[in-house]
């Protein structure tokens, strides 16, 4: 029976000839959570997997609808936001499906540079 399997390798190379990378993708720019508490589940994702705090945004910085906690680890960056009243669309999601990803931004390469080299 083994003579019927066959290895296969899979890399990044091209299965038609010419064809181009219509999103280059470089990884993951942030994931954004919409959760209950951002300053609680900050704290828990410092104290549990060592994130480190790099950006904040609320009531302090002028934000008066949500507030927002960034936290980085090497590559990762978590953005963790909580609504600042009840009736926003941020709480309102929080609401019906808890707390879990809302937004997942890639990194891509910046458009207006490879126009403007071009």
């Amino acid at each position: 029976m083994s003579d019927q399997l066959k290895s296969v390798e899979y890399g990044l190379e091209k299965i038609f000839e010419g064809a181009q990378d219509f999103l280059p993708l470089l990884g993951t720019d942030y994931v954004e959570f919409y959760v209950g508490n951002a300053k609680q589940a900050a704290h828990f994702y410092k104290t549990a997997f060592g994130f480190q705090s790099l950006a904040y945004a609320g009531l302090e910085t002028g934000v008066k609808d949500r507030a927002s906690y960034v936290l980085k680890q090497d590559k990762i960056r978590l953005v963790l936001t909580t609504a600042l009243n009840s009736n926003s669309p941020i709480g309102e999601h929080v609401k019906k499906h808890g707390d879990g990803v809302k937004v997942i931004a890639l990194w891509v390469e910046d458009a207006r540079k490879s126009f403007e080299e071009t």
